[in-house]
């Protein structure tokens, strides 16, 4: 059968036969890729190196479809984790993986386990591994390529595909995804869902496939099922074949898997079935040889490649919503371990490897050579490799951020309310910079402060939206939507704001566009996205992720909603600084110096931990100096300032954060009244101070100069740290000078109350940090 391909991809016919054949070679190379990285290649260490010869065998057929004779090159997929192996192996095929490589799967600097846009020599299109999350990556993608191109000149964005493990659909991330109002109108997007029925541990449960359509369906996704191979359908047109159809359709995951393994007779006799159609299967099924009945029984829709082309081309014209393929497959497909319940981490031995070269006719002391010269597979991979060739996209450079907004913090405050007049004051002051901003929030815009951002700079989505609100003088925040808005407002589920966040920060590297991405969300819900929220990072996405509020200073709400961990987390994120500013001049200052950090390859994402405990702002003690303000604003940038310098050498240090600045300055007043000497410092962010450290001691590069500016050696006293999260976070600074240390904070779940309240509770409040005080100068345990 010739497929006519001129429409789709602007090029020529191209045979069944000769995708067939690159996908036997496609097979082969994934397969021969863990078994060399696990049969052949020396690990010193003893650990396995594993690999998925069984996921990825279920993956070749719908890949080489849509790879060889789909896929353009502005379209871009995000490729099921465990078929790496079979991305790896097209990439060679294509040209664009040096042949090196294919020995190298799960080595250190060779091809990772899972498909990277950061760390393989050929980027994928989207970093996967942690299932559920990568799937839902093209759909926050394809939001972000559509606000790019709404605000600026950038080449035009294909289709956005996701391939998916059918086991991977019981992650909520794909849930929370799929449901959000605005996604059932991204018509670029395709799932092709991997129906091969199996998990990691055993067979999926009964049959899921019914249940998961409807529930696409509901979402406003577009379904097509690709079930049945053309031969079980010719099949199926014979006498008996309808009776051989519903059995098949009533046929549990469990009783498929197990017929795949079962003896010719055994076969036979099972798949006619308890019913009153067993003997019309039975005249049916009793036309075929065993060969072919094994053949037969085998032939599912998502090893159909013509089939699948099929269902390509229905997904291509339903672009007013978007669309999922069920392709029916089978795990292990044409391994030795194929329909085996426990197959997910098999490896096939030097002699199944062998057989398998033998039936796919391939050369198995030459397993890494590719298609034949001149053939017409060869013609085809070239082909291909043309029309998917990208362009790059230049980064266009942005406007420079300023390191201040010439603004007066004064009254009393807090780093909340800083937060939402800092965007406003940037509109204000540098439009060009604001105009790259884009916020994101899961439905708490109004209760993190980003009303009056909102108002000045409009909603963003899809379609333009009324605001039938906007006569009503009761009401303070607008939100008219329309497709030049600056304000992304998703549904309550905040794994779905960092997914859009992740790639709102990944402009700058796929259209050229930087934007300034900032997401805000209550900080004790960090803990709940923080996988996607890192992952996103791992991917190359540099964005700004506001908590607030935080800590048991949200004293009303209670222990479920005061977050305690959250800085050390910040603190041990990679790819990202976190900072817990106290006063509104310090929120400006580490503010624009992160925004100026975004969107570069050098770049970096941000975390700020916020309050909303209002803070009298003439306890920062800017200095009016022009110079000292500036020396002031590097140290803030650089992880903190001495506060307090007391007139003589201290005889203890308070070290605070954010929060509870006031009691660690009413502490130190405390003590003066005893004639007790105490510095105090303010740290903007232990994160940076912690890098410093590590900069002196030779771990990791850097400047250590800020370790000398906020605890100068010939002040060097015991330490009192304060933080209103766990107290861990700030037990490093005792290695700054080797001083004894008592650290205090929230270690346990609290309750509802007032700050005064809490802070007692807890031990971080000022009558706390002056016993703490006393007690390590007079060498008592505190």
């Amino acid at each position: 059968m010739i497929l006519i391909m001129t429409q789709v991809a602007g090029r020529g016919d191209v045979t069944v036969a000769t995708l067939e054949a690159i996908e036997s070679r496609v097979l082969w190379l994934a397969t021969s890729i863990v078994h060399h990285a696990n049969r052949v290649r020396v690990t010193k260490s003893g650990v396995k190196v594993g690999g998925h010869q069984a996921s990825s065998a279920s993956s070749v057929s719908i890949m080489t479809a849509l790879y060889f004779a789909w896929l353009r090159a502005p379209d871009r997929v995000s490729v099921k984790p465990h078929a790496a192996p079979v991305w790896y192996a097209i990439q060679y095929l294509l040209g664009n993986l040096d042949r090196s490589y294919l020995t190298r799967l799960r080595e250190f600097g060779g091809l990772q386990p899972y498909p990277s846009r950061t760390k393989d020599p050929v980027p994928a299109d989207y970093s996967t591994g942690s299932v559920g999350i990568g799937a839902t990556m093209p759909i926050w993608g394809a939001l972000a390529h559509r606000y790019v191109a709404s605000h600026f000149e950038t080449p035009p964005g294909g289709r956005q595909f996701s391939l998916v493990g059918d086991a991977e659909l019981d992650e909520g991330a794909c849930w929370e995804a799929i449901i959000d109002p605005v996604v059932s109108r991204l018509g670029e997007v395709v799932w092709i869902v991997d129906v091969n029925r199996q998990s990691l541990d055993r067979v999926v449960p009964d049959i899921a496939v019914g249940r998961l359509t409807r529930m696409f369906d509901a979402a406003g996704w577009h379904t097509i099922t690709v079930k049945y191979g053309r031969r079980l359908e010719e099949m199926f047109g014979r006498p008996g074949g309808e009776a051989l159809r519903q059995r098949m359709d009533e046929m549990p995951n469990e009783e498929y898997q197990r017929l795949l393994r079962a003896p010719s007779a055994m076969l036979r006799e099972r798949l006619r079935g308890p019913g009153g159609s067993r003997h019309d299967i039975g005249r049916l099924i009793a036309t075929l040889d065993d060969e072919e009945l094994a053949r037969v029984f085998r032939d599912l829709g998502g090893h159909d490649l013509q089939l699948l082309l099929d269902a390509y081309s229905q997904a291509d014209a339903a672009r007013d919503r978007p669309s999922v393929i069920f392709a029916q497959t089978i795990k292990a497909w044409r391994l030795p371990s194929e329909g085996h319940p426990e197959n997910h981490s098999a490896l096939l031995s030097n002699t199944e490897w062998e057989q398998l070269a033998d039936e796919l006719g391939v050369d198995p002391t030459d397993p890494w050579a590719g298609v034949e010269r001149g053939s017409a597979e060869a013609r085809l991979c070239h082909e291909a490799a043309e029309r998917l060739r990208r362009h790059v996209t230049p980064l266009q450079p942005g406007p420079s951020v300023p390191d201040n907004l010439g603004v007066r913090h004064q009254g009393t405050v807090s780093t909340q309310q800083a937060f939402g007049r800092f965007l406003v004051n940037l509109h204000r002051v540098a439009p060009d910079v604001a105009a790259r901003v884009v916020t994101v929030s899961p439905d708490v815009a109004s209760s993190t402060n980003l009303g009056g951002w909102i108002n000045r700079v409009g909603l963003w989505h899809v379609d333009e939206r009324i605001d039938w609100f906007a006569d009503d003088t009761d009401v303070l925040v607008h939100w008219s939507a329309t497709k030049h808005g600056q304000h992304i407002e998703l549904g309550i589920a905040e794994g779905n704001l960092v997914g859009l966040l992740g790639e709102l920060g990944a402009t700058w590297s796929r259209s050229g566009r930087a934007l300034l991405p900032i997401g805000t969300l209550y900080d004790p819900f960090l803990n709940r996205v923080l996988e996607p929220w890192s992952f996103g990072i791992y991917a190359g996405g540099q964005s700004i992720l506001v908590g607030t509020p935080s800590g048991a200073t949200l004293a009303p709400e209670g222990g479920a909603h005061q977050s305690i961990i959250t800085p050390a987390v910040g603190l041990e994120q990679p790819g990202c600084v976190a900072w817990e500013p106290a006063f509104g001049q310090d929120l400006e200052w580490t503010f624009l110096h992160a925004l100026s950090t975004l969107g570069r390859p050098e770049g970096t994402s941000a975390y700020f931990r916020l309050t909303t405990r209002p803070i009298d702002q003439s306890l920062a003690a800017v200095p009016e100096d022009a110079e000292a303000r500036e020396h002031r604003r590097k140290q803030a940038l650089t992880g903190g300032y001495l506060l307090r310098v007391s007139e003589r050498a201290p005889q203890v240090t308070i070290a605070g954060v954010g929060a509870v600045m006031p009691e660690a300055l009413a502490a130190a007043n405390e003590l003066a009244v005893g004639d007790i000497a105490a510095d105090v410092v303010c740290l903007t962010s232990p994160d940076m101070v912690f890098r410093a450290l590590q900069a002196r001691q030779g771990i990791r590069e850097g400047s250590a100069d800020i370790l000398d500016e906020i605890f100068p050696a010939g002040r060097a006293a015991p330490l009192v740290t304060v933080i209103d999260g766990h107290p861990h976070t700030l037990a490093f600074l005792s290695s700054v000078r080797c001083q004894p240390i008592a650290c205090l904070g929230v270690g346990d779940f609290g309750q509802a109350g007032d700050v005064d309240d809490l802070y007692r509770h807890f031990g971080i409040d000022t009558n706390t940090v002056v016993r703490a005080a006393i007690d390590l100068i007079q060498g008592a345990p505190s």
